[in-house]
């Protein structure tokens, strides 16, 4: 009896081929933002090794000092718990730090950050735009809608009041907010974009969000944009012009 040929396809060679590649793992992520971070600040990383060092220390030191005994067996497992959450938190923020520090300036930084927010939001990027390469996010939230703006001011006033135009035809009663990013009077840095979108009052309940979403989804798309940040320079597709 002849033997059947072996399915190539189910074959653990195969499937390593054919299959798409694995995420980078949580060590292998974690060396990656240390190196980025430490290109960027180079004193980051030594500074939460520092932290480490000395609160550690002081827990060991306190052990001998005020316990007595053996009670540094207590001190230092605890102080080296706390001293580790310290150094982290340390590194963690100036991470964020310089992950802001790359974003400013870029077109797209803005839809980055709303992408990321925590709690129950749904952004749609790029709204509306012209092409100035000036672009209005749209988020829904609890706190209603909140349309963000990235390009130049001027500009902006224009596509954001013709986007509010759009929304109100759908859902009149809504809460609108609206925010520009940049450095000028006004504006919110890329850094506190995140802040000011949790500081803002929640004002719709999850049933209210769910229906203004879904109010939202039969207003036509006036614009497409691919997601993340976009390098200066980029052309982007033509968008029907903001009414007035």
């Amino acid at each position: 009896m002849a033997k059947k040929p072996k399915d190539s396809q189910n074959t653990p060679a195969a499937a390593g081929k054919g299959g798409s590649e694995k995420p980078p793992g949580r060590i292998k992520q974690i060396r990656m933002v240390g190196k980025l971070v430490h290109q960027k600040s180079p004193k980051t990383i030594p500074i939460a090794v520092a932290i480490f060092l000395a609160v550690f220390g002081l827990a060991i030191a306190g052990g001998f000092l005020f316990g007595g005994g053996y009670s540094w067996l207590y001190w230092g497992p605890l102080g080296f718990m706390v001293a580790f959450l310290l150094g982290f938190v340390y590194f963690t923020r100036a991470a964020s730090r310089v992950q802001y520090q790359m974003l400013d300036g870029q077109l797209g930084a803005g839809m980055a950050v709303l992408q990321n927010l925590r709690g129950d939001w749904s952004v749609d990027p790029g709204v509306t735009g012209n092409r100035n390469m000036d672009v209005v996010h749209r988020a829904v939230g609890r706190p209603g809608v909140v349309l963000v703006g990235e390009g130049d001011p001027i500009r902006l006033r224009s596509l954001i009041g013709a986007e509010k135009k759009r929304i109100s035809r759908v859902a009149a009663n809504t809460y609108i907010y609206d925010v520009q990013v940049g450095h000028g009077d006004g504006q919110v840095k890329i850094a506190d974009l995140q802040k000011r979108m949790m500081k803002l009052p929640r004002n719709l309940d999850k049933t209210e969000v769910a229906e203004l979403r879904y109010r939202l989804k039969a207003l036509p798309a006036s614009m497409q944009m691919p997601k993340g940040p976009m390098p200066k320079g980029v052309k982007m597709p033509k968008g029907p012009k903001a009414q007035g």
